[in-house]
């Protein structure tokens, strides 16, 4: 199914997928740190940055948590640079980086977020829509019992013409024996094997002529009805089909970045896990690294 399809890409996505987003310049002043100032854009930041188990705070808490680790960076960052830490070599190289990472997001967002139409995201999910092999799903319902001797006597009642919903009422076992044993629609991969098999094999209107064994007991399986499953809609997985554009539109820079720039790795190790992680990022459901 799509929609499995799409969360399993999403899931791979999510270890190394991490989008930071763009901030307004707000130079609101929040709070004062000796002569320091801790600006509206900062705390936004700082908010961003939280570890993830206060991300998970109220708005409010977030922000209190978020100002105090703020001004904690400042103070000690005042220390720092009065002892000129800022001028070693670790912090150059240090911040040599980041701003090579914060330019990779930036380059990022303008050519890959901000450049992904929902035109694009729309066409993306027709097309694995159209991919998508047709799939049957059924309207069955059940009744649960005990033994087997009972579940043969419960198709005994049906084969002289018993109403099932009734005999459902008054004999299942099952939590839903007052809608008569329906269990509502469902594909294939959402019951035991036992159950969907007999389900599946059952023409609308047919019931099982044998009990049907699974771990819960002893089933007697009425199909009520048989339909193709429609696919997700796309307000579904519009999320998770931007990602898969997303990834491609990234792939598609990686790629022509490096046809335009030489690229060598003395470590041969290290060559070969690069070259090992080139080849899964140029395959079908690589995820894409993105923001940093």
């Amino acid at each position: 199914m799509l929609r499995h399809k799409l969360l399993v890409s999403a899931a791979l996505a999510a270890a190394i997928f991490v989008q930071a987003p763009a901030f307004a310049a707000d130079d609101t002043v929040v709070a004062k740190v000796g002569s320091l100032n801790i600006t509206q854009a900062e705390l936004d930041v700082a908010v961003q940055n939280l570890d993830p188990q206060l991300a998970q705070l109220p708005e409010e808490q977030k922000k209190v948590a978020a100002l105090s680790g703020a001004i904690d960076v400042k103070l000690l960052a005042s220390g720092a640079a009065a002892e000129g830490l800022g001028n070693t070599e670790d912090y150059k190289k240090r911040m040599a980086y980041i701003g090579d990472r914060e330019l990779h997001n930036a380059y990022f967002r303008k050519h890959v977020v901000n450049a992904t139409t929902p035109e694009e995201v729309k066409a993306r999910y027709d097309k694995e829509i159209a991919s998508i092999p047709k799939q049957e799903e059924v309207n069955a319902a059940h009744i649960l019992v005990k033994t087997e001797d009972e579940a043969k006597a419960v198709i005994a009642d049906l084969d002289k013409g018993g109403d099932f919903a009734a005999i459902a009422k008054e004999k299942s076992q099952d939590s839903n024996k007052d809608e008569g044993g329906d269990l509502g629609w469902f594909a294939q991969g959402r019951m035991v094997p036992e159950f969907e098999q007999a389900a599946f094999a059952l023409e609308k209107g047919a019931y099982t002529k044998t009990p049907v064994k699974t771990q819960f007991g002893f089933h007697v399986i009425k199909l009520l009805d048989k339909r193709e499953a429609a696919p997700p809609a796309l307000d579904q997985v519009e999320d998770q089909v931007k990602q898969l554009v997303m990834r491609d539109k990234y792939v598609a820079i990686i790629e022509k970045a490096k046809a335009d720039q030489k690229i060598e790795i003395m470590d041969e190790g290290l060559k070969k896990g690069y070259e090992d992680v080139s080849k899964m990022q140029d395959g079908a459901e690589a995820p894409a690294p993105a923001q940093q």
